[in-house]
């Protein structure tokens, strides 16, 4: 962090990398220019990151109002008929992008499952045990958290499981 004062250090910590922090949970962290959403496509660009290891949160409604989050591979789309399955629900639907603040503390584009408002139910593409290292959003639009799946499984009480739409459906 060669450049930047104490304080200009210690305002990158989000609340996500605090809570990693204080499990001793290790991490890297890159930042990007970026002033509003960006998809999770481009951040990887500039970043220079493989698409396939950085994943993008997902926060979906159940009939009866209970959220469920997922975390899945920036290039593929959320099965919603499998994400109900796993999360135990006759069926989901994605939450309005103006309710994700409220629901989970971050805006779009920095959601996280680490360190939201509540502890909701957390399920992670299946994918992500294939690497040693994935990247999720840091908690801030233009901050990416590079940490190990089983890592991010602990931070969030996460569960693996397959979420994504098959090529071959």
């Amino acid at each position: 962090m060669k450049g930047l004062t104490m304080a200009k250090q210690k305002d990158l910590k989000t609340n996500a990398m605090r809570i990693l922090d204080r499990m001793k949970i290790p991490y890297t962290f890159q930042a990007y220019e970026c002033d509003e959403f960006i998809d999770g496509q481009h951040a990887a660009d500039l970043l220079g990151l493989p698409h396939e290891i950085v994943f993008k949160t997902l926060v979906t409604v159940s009939p009866e109002r209970a959220y469920y989050v997922f975390a899945l591979p920036i290039d593929e789309e959320l099965d919603l008929k499998k994400a109900a399955k796993a999360a135990g629900c006759k069926s989901l639907s994605m939450i309005h992008v103006k309710d994700i603040q409220g629901v989970t503390g971050y805006i779009r584009g920095g959601c996280t499952a680490i360190g939201m408002k509540k502890n909701y139910p957390v399920f992670m593409d299946e994918s992500a045990l294939r690497y040693e290292k994935i990247a999720v959003s840091g908690g801030k639009i233009g901050l990416q958290l590079t940490l190990a799946p089983r890592d991010y499984e602990k931070a969030c009480q996460a569960v693996f499981c397959p979420l994504t739409r098959s090529h071959s459906e």
